[in-house]
């Protein structure tokens, strides 16, 4: 009997990729790539912050103006 391939939706994919995902960091196998993931992360987020304080500051230069 012929079986037609399952294709599976968004949802299921997501939690099939979160589940290995999960199974992975728990094994400790890719724990350099963690730590990679985290500092470009972190360093986002400081640019962004960083970015917004320059801002904050040029329309406080321009209202002061």
């Amino acid at each position: 009997m012929m079986r037609f391939l399952h294709a599976k939706r968004g949802p299921e994919r997501l939690l099939e990729t979160v589940t290995e995902s999960v199974d992975e960091v728990r094994g400790g196998q890719h724990n350099g790539t963690l730590l990679k993931a985290a500092l470009v992360a972190g360093g986002v987020a400081a640019l962004t912050a960083g970015s917004a304080a320059i801002s904050s500051l040029r329309r406080r230069i321009e209202t002061d103006s």
